[in-house]
């Protein structure tokens, strides 16, 4: 386990095989212990009964699971549906170690999430969708909810696209249907799962159902790492191709490029039909660990005193991140063209801003043009404003909230 602290606060985090891994519970009770507010609500775990008897299930044959927190009032009938983050698994390896955990099995999920950020019941902490209908969809396929496929050996279920059918209708069946307005989201692993599935989701509603999609930390680069090598591209072409990630990607892409190229939301997001908001910070950490620099690219740990600390970083690797800042600028330009899609790209070295409280909405929340990330996706939702938000280069971002590390990884 590594600690590290945002805007001196302290928080835990831990990191799984190869990718990702917060506790929200750990996180989350840092910041209200400190002061930042009532404690956050605890939601349930809801088992989808349904999806045994449609091969629905975990990579370990469990049932897929969701948390749900009921709307009233004026959002009675509007919903947010979350998809949960948490990385990959790449290789038989690495997805036998996962089903083992929460992000593989629904045995091993806890009885209760708390709902902060985007989901919190709290209007002063969630203005535009505090008693909308919040949902959280629990993550345990490793494939961005993609995947089809089944390895008999190694008894591990490739269902996630399975699982994504299953939950939708499940929720559905359970109110959705009549929405008037939804949002779909997700956060790293999830937000990609936003970007490749927010088509799908606006086509379960009546064309005059308000829906649109916010992908957060989801723009993960085809870029070379600092050894010259494709980390991230070898990593998704063994997800992909593993799980069978590539029979569930979308057909305006995989008809002009390989499916791995497919897999990056960069040559998704252009083709996109409903309304998208990014939000992404240029120098995202998770990416700065496992893509640009992992320990594979940097044996002899050239990297590693940046790598925990943006602070450690000398001249010539805070050029190779201001050239990976304008890799993704680059990669959103055509996006940010169209009226309806909406972007917020801060200079912060962080990964996940719209599930935190501290960062969704608060007193110092992240800041771009005097407007916290939950008010310009607010903004942009409901169609006040045109949001195109993105930040000068660091260091010039006071309001961010970066992630230090403390300790060796």
């Amino acid at each position: 386990m590594r600690v590290f602290w945002f805007a001196g606060l302290l928080f835990l985090a831990r990191w799984a095989h190869g990718s990702e891994y917060w506790n929200a519970t750990e996180l989350e009770a840092a910041y209200y212990g400190a002061g930042g507010g009532s404690p956050p609500l605890l939601v349930g775990l809801t088992l989808i009964q349904s999806a045994a008897a449609k091969g629905a299930v975990c990579l370990d044959g469990s049932l897929p699971a969701y948390h749900l927190h009921r709307g009233y009032g004026s959002g009675a009938n509007s919903w947010v549906v979350n998809l949960e983050g948490g990385g990959w698994c790449n290789d038989i390896k690495s997805c036998v170690y996962r089903k083992r955990s929460h992000h593989g099995s629904s045995y091993f999920m806890e009885k209760q999430l708390q709902f902060t950020g985007i989901l919190s019941d709290k209007p002063d902490e969630n203005p535009d969708f505090y008693n909308w209908n919040r949902v959280k969809i629990r993550y345990c396929d490793g494939a961005s909810f993609l995947g089809e496929g089944y390895n008999k050996a190694a008894g591990l279920y490739f269902r996630g696209q399975r699982i994504w059918l299953a939950a939708m209708e499940e929720l559905m069946s359970n109110g959705m249907h009549y929405a008037n307005q939804a949002l779909l989201s997700g956060c790293s692993a999830g937000g990609l799962a936003t970007i490749q599935h927010c088509d799908g989701f606006r086509a379960l509603f009546p064309r005059n159902t308000k829906v649109k999609c916010l992908a957060d930390a989801g723009m993960f680069l085809d870029v070379v790492d600092v050894a010259g090598g494709h980390t991230m591209r070898s990593f998704f072409g063994g997800v992909v191709s593993l799980q069978g990630a590539w029979r569930n990607l979308p057909r305006t892409c995989t008809s002009r490029m390989d499916a791995t190229s497919c897999f990056f939301p960069q040559n998704v997001i252009d083709n996109i039909r409903t309304p998208l908001f990014l939000v992404n910070t240029a120098y995202d950490v998770w990416q700065l660990q496992q893509s640009l620099a992992p320990k594979t690219a940097d044996p002899h740990d050239y990297w590693g005193g940046c790598k925990m600390n943006h602070a450690n970083c000398n001249g010539y690797q805070l050029q190779f991140l201001l050239g990976f800042r304008n890799q993704m600028l680059s990669a959103v330009r055509g996006f940010s063209l169209s009226r309806k899609n909406g972007l917020f790209i801060n200079s912060c070295f962080a990964h996940c801003q719209s599930e935190r409280q501290d960062t969704w909405f608060a007193n110092n929340s992240p800041q771009l043009g005097y407007k916290r990330i939950a008010t310009d996706v607010g903004d942009w939702f409901f169609d006040r404003s045109k949001v195109n938000a993105v930040d000068c280069a660091y260091p010039c971002d006071n309001t961010c909230h970066h992630i230090v590390f403390r300790g060796r990884q």
